[in-house]
């Protein structure tokens, strides 16, 4: 903005974009009520074509679901510390892998005959995945090779996870903590740092407990007191902004630290890393050509304590961790959410998190966006980083709690905004790039309010609004045309239903076969769920923005 122009001269444009998406999303819900009077024919197409889109997107979201669980299984099957290392010699770990490639080949010939035919299948399976890994490393080998400068050594990187908490229990912060410290990365190379308000007793004196217990676990173990500053928005945002820059002032400024060379982890308080999360992440940025403006998301799976969960809420994170597998193969969908990584240099470029809005994680995607245009983007990491479901002090706390943290999620809708007004002030990104980015996020905000409320109710709409339309052959197909495309939809949550029993954590063994039962059928409430824990939370943060009635941020209760 030039120097004198009234900032609030574009407040008119804002505000008129807040009220969009909340405007969209009512006229489409309300539309068919209206026109199935005179035009229940037109309803009727609608609810077919939107029918037909989700039959579509559910093949198309499962088939991706497998792939990406597909994926997470390969990388779980690798050592990537030792990968790493191997990139300071990488001819000598060809020569290891072709060795190895051979042993494999000669093992599966001597050892096919005097095996039964299952024992040979599963050494055939094994022998196969062996290749198939060896073969994908020699490929991403010959890839590195191709990359232009020196490659930066693995040595020199630190990872700093940064942890924002308040109200947490020591015990959820303990579990977070002692996670880190069992990650395969040495020592002295990692530095865990969590924030807590300068007036938060409870928080402060849990720090210092933890602390105590695993300071020698890393090679700094930082303290942040958040003062609140006057202006900000309340909330994780604020709190990773202030965090952000004590400790560019800390390592960089006052310690001649390389930002480029700290990997920051944004980790929510009940998240916790995989073992091989920080040599994973390590080897995917080495590997990347523009790893100074990327920022690597990994796949929530929220299991820590779903088994303790109420039903909708533990169906919720179910569908939420396959949506996330679902965006990490289409890395045009993908975004930061929850917890992520970077580094503190793009950090540090891109004016570190907001600190007037609450939606923490798309913000800042948004921010970076903006900051390097087609550079940057948010590279999927097929690895889990395990968080909790929603779970209160009480069944019906916890569907409270869970609707409101989707609400506050939802009001991601705020993003749009800020969105399109920087894709204006942003000529020298490409068009289309902006123009798709805004499409996209308008979409995803609409589907997301009316989405169930169309598949659940649209087809009984305009037959029941209008009588005589029941009675001709449109009216009395519609019902069977749009049950059908949901039936075949079904093909597509039997396999997600698949996929959950092979990522979930055992069921606890006390728990008597009813228990064990209704939790196995806990997917026929997926409608259910879909409209009072999704749509109506995103409806609700879309009215109240139409509305002009802010959100506050809350923290979600945890026990």
């Amino acid at each position: 903005m030039a120097d004198g122009q009234d900032p609030n001269r574009y407040h008119w444009l804002e505000r008129l974009l807040e009220m969009v998406p909340g405007t969209i999303s009512w006229a489409v819900l309300i539309g068919p009520i209206w026109l199935s009077f005179s035009y229940p024919w037109l309803v009727a197409y609608f609810v077919l074509s939107f029918d037909f889109y989700w039959l579509c997107r559910a093949l198309w979201f499962s088939t991706s679901v497998v792939v990406a669980f597909r994926r997470i299984r390969d990388v779980l099957a690798v050592d990537w510390l030792e990968r790493c290392v191997s990139l300071g010699d990488r001819a000598a770990r060809r020569r290891v892998l072709a060795r190895r490639l051979a042993q494999l080949g000669n093992r599966a010939a001597s050892g096919a005959l005097g095996l039964t035919a299952s024992s040979g299948i599963h050494a055939w399976r094994a022998s196969s995945g062996e290749r198939r890994r060896i073969r994908r490393e020699l490929a991403d080998l010959e890839a590195v090779d191709q990359l232009e400068g020196q490659l930066p050594a693995w040595e020199e990187y630190v990872h700093l996870a940064l942890i924002p908490t308040y109200t947490e229990p020591l015990e959820k912060l303990r579990e977070t903590v002692r996670a880190l410290a069992a990650t395969a990365w040495p020592r002295e190379r990692r530095i865990v740092a969590i924030i807590t308000r300068e007036t938060d007793e409870g928080g402060i004196a849990n720090v210092a407990v933890l602390r105590e217990e695993f300071a020698d676990q890393f090679a700094d173990f930082i303290h942040i007191l958040d003062p609140l500053e006057p202006g900000i928005v309340i909330g994780k945002s604020s709190a990773m902004a202030w965090g952000g820059r004590y400790l560019y002032r800390l390592l960089v400024r006052e310690r001649g630290m390389d930002p480029s060379r700290i990997l920051v982890t944004d980790l929510d308080a009940d998240y916790r890393v995989h073992p091989q999360y920080f040599a994973y992440l390590t080897w995917v940025h080495l590997t990347d050509p523009r790893r100074d403006t990327q920022l690597y998301q990994p796949i929530p799976y929220l299991h820590n304590n779903l088994w303790e969960s109420p039903l909708p809420a533990r169906l919720f994170a179910a569908v939420l961790t396959q949506l996330q597998m679902w965006r990490s193969v289409l890395p045009e969908k993908l975004q930061s959410f929850g917890s992520y990584s970077t580094t503190l240099k793009l950090v540090h470029e891109v004016g570190y998190w907001a600190t007037d809005a609450i939606p923490e994680d798309s913000r800042f995607y948004w921010k970076s966006y903006f900051t390097y245009g087609e550079k940057f983007r948010a590279v999927p990491l097929f690895i889990p980083i395990f968080g909790d479901a929603v779970r209160a002090r009480g069944y019906w706390r916890s569907l409270a709690q869970q609707y409101t943290q989707t609400r506050r999620w939802a009001w991601g809708v705020t993003d749009i905004p800020f969105v399109v007004q920087n894709a204006i002030r942003h000529p020298e990104i490409p068009l289309a790039s902006r123009i798709w980015r805004v499409v996209n996020l308008f979409g995803e905000h609409i589907n997301w309010a009316i989405a169930p409320f169309v598949l659940t109710f649209g087809g009984t709409v305009p037959l029941l609004i209008n009588p005589a339309f029941a009675e001709t052959t449109l009216g009395q197909n519609l019902p069977l045309y749009a049950s059908s495309m949901l039936s075949i939809a079904l093909v597509s949550l039997f396999v997600l239903i698949w996929v959950e029993r092979q990522i979930v954590p055992p069921r606890p063994a006390a728990w008597g076969r009813l228990r064990r039962i209704t939790s196995g059928a806990q997917w026929i409430a997926l409608p259910f769920v879909g409209v009072f824990f999704s749509n109506l939370p995103a409806l609700d943060a879309q009215t109240r923005l139409l509305t002009g009635r802010y959100l506050e941020y809350r923290v979600t209760e945890k026990v």
